[in-house]
């Protein structure tokens, strides 16, 4: 499973968009996978903080019309050998007729308003489940990584979350002993860090676990290394393609 994948279908699984097997499947990744149970936390996390923020939505005035409708009808009438219901004057031994049959026992009345309430609710998953599914796939930095003769050799996309992958553009292989070291840098102080290695240029999961969120404008490279990546833990060898980042529209 991709990282975007995995991070769209703990989304799904959040919301309560997945059921049956795949609802169960999702449960056991939380249970046994560290990555996706990373995501569904996180997802849990953002959407309580999204919940926590929504403002209150009142009932149409129509809904309520309905509602005070209806109990008005039952406070007028009551049926032989009913019980009555005492007022609510403290100290008074009056009491008011109450019948609890017409609204309470009104079944397309209270049908429709759970139809209303469980389409807008089933509309509003099935939004936000597109949301969350187009958010995780969509980056918010891209750093173009051009080669020596100024053309765009491959692509660092990097996500909300902080996920970032390397997208090739031109098929490279490093020569035999030699390997292709992906680096990152943001801190001239700190110096570049190794975020890849491989042996040709593929789609590749950098990894920035324990670095710093990255930034627009920080740099991404490729350089040229031995096989098993740079002895010094810094670039030795000659620089292939480098970009900066860039924020997304």
């Amino acid at each position: 499973m991709s990282p975007q994948d995995r991070a769209a279908l703990a989304g799904e699984y959040v919301l309560g968009l997945v059921d049956g097997e795949e609802a169960a499947r999702c449960a056991r990744l939380a249970e046994t996978d560290p990555a996706f149970a990373a995501e569904v936390a996180g997802w849990r996390r953002r959407l309580g903080s999204l919940d926590a923020t929504a403002d209150a939505v009142p009932p149409s005035p129509a809904l309520w019309e309905r509602i005070s409708a209806s109990v008005a009808d039952t406070a007028t009438s009551q049926a032989p050998g009913e019980p009555e219901a005492r007022t609510a004057d403290a100290g008074s031994d009056r009491v008011a007729p109450f019948r609890h049959g017409r609204a309470w026992d009104n079944l397309p009345l209270w049908r429709g308003i759970g139809v209303t309430a469980a389409a807008a609710a089933l509309a509003l998953a099935i939004g936000l489940g597109a949301a969350l599914r187009e958010a995780a796939r969509t980056p918010v930095l891209v750093a173009v990584l051009l080669s020596d003769q100024n053309r765009p050799a491959a692509v660092v996309n990097t996500f909300r979350d902080g996920r970032s992958e390397l997208v090739p553009l031109e098929a490279i292989r490093a020569p035999e002993g030699k390997a292709l070291q992906v680096w990152t840098l943001w801190d001239r102080t700190r110096g570049p860090i190794s975020v890849g290695l491989t042996d040709a240029m593929r789609a590749l999961d950098l990894k920035l676990d324990g670095l710093p969120i990255p930034v627009a404008d920080q740099l991404f490279e490729v350089t040229l290394e031995p096989a098993g990546g740079s002895p010094t833990g810094r670039p030795t060898g000659p620089i292939l393609m480098k970009g900066n980042a860039s924020r997304t529209l």
